[in-house]
């Protein structure tokens, strides 16, 4: 996507001020180290045997022109198998990719419609677009292109008389993203009246989230209300910015939405909640994980159309706290809804906006198939998306242990990321490449990276040169350069919540109390298991000390082989040791925690550490925390402290 001499709206013609940013072709980024085995975990599991253990994506799915599921869930599972097979570059995973693609486009008819006979919803169909054109990226099918000429010459004929409705009114911008990918390689200006065409039929997302948004948890069906609807959504103003070229407004609008999104909705785990509907702000709603993958997808758009580094930066909180939790370590099974404050998993009635007693466990299709199906994409795509092309150089959307090979005008590069990331502090580039004339590499800075430290070669950079936009350029001859060495020093941060209940961040972080984990395998369980997941101890504990939390102490150790997993009792990657006590009164309701008690909490039993770890490594968490208070004489700051 890029918006280069594209004719507005209005019928003139806009050249952008500044760079373009476009996505390197499918496969060009490859994981490596830890989430590389975090990837072959999805391989080997959940996404690689799928169709052998759930008849909805199996040899009867209608997008195999099958009797069977001929909805939403066949496109789903490719939106994930076809990114995950090309990053990883699996030729297994490429075996079971290749006959969907092959019925896909052996379905089109000859009005251009395409897919299976017995379903014509325009929304599933946007998905399989977007699969196509992974697809011609990765692989250069240069049967791609002309079939979806096909089918979008009949859009433009059949949307005014059919027009789109339900699902695909409220994700309409996916479809129009696919649009664009074909107007980048034709020019033609009738995709152009298509853009303008679906936008009409698209829901104003940004109207509606940054005025008319509701307030508490919705008790009723609306599509403006559904959790993975508006994670979707969020992306419709930056796909209205490629034609109209408003960027600033657009961009405001959308944080405009953001910010109503956290007052009413926002948790502690930094996003909004979303039990199916959007459900408030209490750390015991839940999220679904079919929003956060749509949410990843999002922030990846808006890192591509926006260029701000806060999108990176969305995008790596998602990535490296809700997209982990969202599944078993192992990646054999997920959650429909995971919790902030989450002290037992279980089958369980839960004051969810609406879902199933059976919504929080891990497993093959708790509650709805719908994340079964969608969960796929969420990592690859990931992987896909750490990088973007500018028109000098090239730039970093997020940062994770990978590998890119690609070209600048037409040299070859190559570029190593070695890291340990988020659960560490330093990042090293290594650049290799025979081209002499200069080009920008652009590191993000992240928002949270008050003292980052730089250097190339050897040589400190100053960072003053970071832009508003959260970048700071390094441009260069790169062919002996040396490491780029970026340290981003993380220290705990504190963010409160109602009731002066506080959150805690270490970098991209989010941290949480683990009280240990006792998982009960459920017998005769469909796929590859089911599980539910118990407290090995007590969970209810308060905060001490958060004004001085930067100071809190961090350790280390090295990322175990299931890089989202707790090693022994309690241990991960990172612990950042906390004071904190025992918060007797904090109790559940039902089966699961009750709101915090009011902070601050002044009963409570001797000091402790408490170990907190990264939330996508626990599965029984603790995220929202009371903090203990004291009789400290606000007048008198000498008066000792009595407790």
């Amino acid at each position: 996507m890029t918006i280069q001499d594209i004719p507005t709206t209005d019928g003139t013609v806009a050249t952008t001020e500044g760079r373009s940013h476009r996505p390197l072709p499918l496969g060009s980024i490859t994981p490596r180290g830890w989430l590389l085995d975090q990837l072959r975990l999805q391989a080997d599991n959940i996404t690689g045997q799928l169709e052998a253990i759930w008849p909805d994506v199996g040899p009867d799915s209608g997008w195999h022109g099958g009797p069977g599921e001929n909805w939403e869930r066949g496109p789903y599972y490719l939106d994930g198998l076809v990114p995950l097979a090309h990053v990883l570059h699996d030729e297994t995973l490429l075996a079971l990719a290749g006959p969907w693609i092959e019925w896909i486009l052996g379905s089109q008819r000859d009005d251009g419609f395409f897919g299976p006979a017995g379903n014509d919803d325009w929304w599933p169909r946007m998905v399989a677009l977007k699969v196509l054109t992974q697809h011609a990226d990765a692989t250069g099918d240069d049967r791609v292109a002309p079939f979806l000429e096909r089918y979008f010459r009949h859009q433009l004929d059949h949307l005014p008389g059919r027009p789109l409705t339900s699902w695909g009114r409220a994700r309409g911008a996916d479809n129009a993203l696919s649009v664009w990918w074909l107007y980048e390689r034709t020019g033609d200006a009738w995709l152009l009246d298509l853009v303008d065409l679906l936008a009409a039929q698209t829901t104003r997302w940004d109207d509606y989230l940054a005025d008319g948004l509701i307030t508490g948890p919705a008790r009723t069906f609306s599509h403006r209300t559904h959790g993975p609807n508006v994670a979707m959504g969020l992306k419709t103003g930056a796909v209205d910015a490629l034609r109209d070229h408003d960027l600033a407004g657009h961009a405001a609008r959308t944080e405009s939405s953001f910010g109503a999104l956290d007052r009413w909705h926002g948790q502690a785990n930094g996003w909004f909640s979303g039990d199916e509907w959007l459900g408030g702000r209490e750390a015991t709603a839940g999220i679904e994980t079919c929003q956060v993958v749509e949410m990843m997808f999002t922030a990846a758009v808006h890192a591509q159309v926006y260029s701000r580094g806060v999108d990176g930066d969305r995008l790596e909180s998602l990535a490296y706290n809700l997209l982990p939790a969202s599944s078993d370590p192992e990646m054999r099974g997920h959650q429909y809804h995971q919790q902030a404050n989450q002290v037992e998993v279980s089958v369980a009635r839960r004051d969810w906006s609406f879902s199933s007693d059976d919504a929080g466990i891990f497993g093959l299709e708790p509650h709805f198939g719908c994340c079964t199906a969608n969960l796929h994409q969420g990592w690859p795509k990931f992987v896909a998306h750490l990088w973007l092309r500018d028109d000098d150089g090239l730039r970093v959307v997020a940062y994770a242990p990978s590998a890119v090979e690609t070209d600048v005008d037409g040299d070859p590069v190559s570029i190593v990321v070695d890291t340990a990331y988020p659960f560490d502090e330093t990042v090293t580039i290594q650049v290799a490449t025979d081209r002499t004339a200069p080009f920008a590499l652009r590191l993000r800075i992240p928002a949270w990276a008050t003292d980052a430290v730089l250097t190339v070669g050897g040589e400190a950079v100053a960072l003053a040169r970071a832009s508003a936009d959260g970048y700071v350029t390094l441009e260069r001859d790169w062919s002996a350069a040396g490491d780029v060495v970026l340290v981003l020093p993380m220290r705990a941060r504190v963010v409160r919540r109602e009731r002066q209940a506080a959150a805690v961040r270490l970098g991209p972080l989010v941290m949480v109390y683990a009280p240990g984990e006792r998982w009960v395998s459920h017998e005769d369980a469909p796929g590859l298991g089911e599980w539910e997941v118990h407290p090995r101890g007590s969970w209810n504990w308060a905060l001490a000390e958060v004004g001085a939390a930067d100071g809190w102490r961090v350790t280390r150790d090295t990322v175990p082989d299931a890089p989202w997993s707790l090693v022994g009792r309690r241990g991960a990657p990172v612990v950042l040791h906390a004071p904190g006590a025992r918060a007797t009164g904090w109790r559940t309701a039902g089966a699961q925690a009750d709101v915090p008690p009011g902070s601050p909490v002044l009963d409570h039993g001797p000091d402790d550490d408490l170990r907190l770890v990264p939330y996508g490594s626990a599965r029984i968490r603790v995220t929202e925390f009371p903090v203990i208070g004291n009789w400290r004489d606000v007048d008198d700051p000498d008066e000792p402290v009595r407790r």
